[in-house]
């Protein structure tokens, strides 16, 4: 049965914000919304049951609590939610969580921000950030000054799909695209997507120093689920591409 499983008190939220972390291309939305649920020390809140996500349990090093792949965290302080998940969505059952994850959403009232990387050759230069939007968000975007994308492209994966269903129901989301490194984590490109865009699009100040400092380690850590995200269909994996690369 597809469904939302509260794990906890319900929580006061007004207008929430929802930070979505699917694993993708460089893991930067991953990585991102991990950090920012550290950080932040967001409450586990809520486990996401929707028909197609992996039946496994996730355990932590030091921690006897095993939990679904796929969880929900909450700051009542920050207004904000987060969406964390340890799992790579089969590509066949892409479509059905996004329309179970989005049903979820919409009855909260949270505006959603959809994390994907853009794979790119760059030298030592901050990766470039994008964000475009459905419904009225663009305004938010505006707002934060955030640019507009250079050029066509397509975000598929999960946030694809989640990205096709806020523009279905047309109601407001937002998404970010960042540059990343094609086949590793990218913590850097990470910590972009934190500090120009979810921090002024949720009205929050991270601290991203961790990400930038440990990043050797982060990138050792998460090089296998890089890996795996390597390995699967396109359509399976969160990232941005160019059009003419999907034609």
């Amino acid at each position: 049965m597809a469904e939302v499983r509260l794990q906890g008190p319900e929580a006061e939220l007004e207008n929430p914000t929802l930070v979505e972390g699917f694993p993708g291309v460089g893991l930067v939305g991953k990585i991102a919304t991990d950090h920012l649920i550290d950080e932040l020390e967001m409450r586990y809140y809520a486990s996401v049951h929707c028909e197609g996500l992996a039946r496994i349990g996730v355990y932590r090093g030091g921690d006897r609590t095993a939990r679904p792949p796929v969880r929900l965290y909450v700051s009542e302080e920050h207004d904000l939610l987060a969406l964390q998940s340890d799992a790579p969505i089969a590509s066949a059952a892409v479509e059905r969580v996004a329309d179970c994850l989005t049903g979820w959403i919409v009855e909260q009232g949270a505006t959603p921000i959809y994390l994907s990387g853009l794979p790119a050759e760059r030298d030592d230069e901050r990766p470039a950030l994008y964000g475009v939007a459905t419904g009225d968000g663009g305004d938010r975007l505006e707002a934060a000054d955030i640019p507009i994308p250079t050029e066509d492209g397509v975000i598929t994966g999960p946030t694809g799909a989640l990205i096709n269903a806020a523009a279905r129901e047309d109601f407001d989301s937002l998404a970010l695209v960042v540059q990343c490194d094609p086949q590793f984590p990218d913590p850097e490109a990470a910590s972009v997507l934190l500090e120009d865009g979810i921090g002024p699009l949720a009205g929050l100040e991270v601290d991203v120093g961790e990400l930038v400092d440990h990043a050797e380690e982060i990138r050792a850590k998460r090089e296998r689920l890089a890996h795996q995200m390597q390995s699967i269909d396109r359509d399976e994996s969160s990232q941005a591409q160019p059009l003419r690369m999907y034609q």
